[in-house]
C-alpha cells in the first residue's frame, strides 16, 4: 500500500471511492472531505496542509470516480 499526501488528489480520490461506495461525493462537505482523507490508512498528509483548492480537486476526481460506475 502506497502511503499518500495532499498532492497525490488522484489516488486519495480512488480510495475515497473504494472505502466510501455509498457516498456521492457531490454533496460531501469539505470539513467531511478533510476528515475522511485524515483517516485514510495510508494518508501521512499534515492535516493543517489542506486548502480548499486541493480539497476541490479531491471531490472532482471522486466524482469523476463515482460517476464512472
Amino acid at each position: 500500500m502506497n502511503k499518500i499526501d495532499w498532492v497525490d488528489v488522484i489516488d486519495i480520490s480512488i480510495e475515497l471511492f473504494e472505502k466510501f461506495p455509498d457516498i456521492d461525493p457531490q454533496w460531501i462537505s469539505f470539513p467531511d472531505l478533510h476528515s475522511k482523507v485524515c483517516a485514510l490508512d495510508n494518508f501521512i498528509g499534515d492535516p493543517k496542509k489542506s486548502n480548499e483548492k486541493i480539497l476541490e480537486a479531491i471531490q472532482m476526481h471522486w466524482i469523476e470516480e463515482y460517476q464512472e460506475v
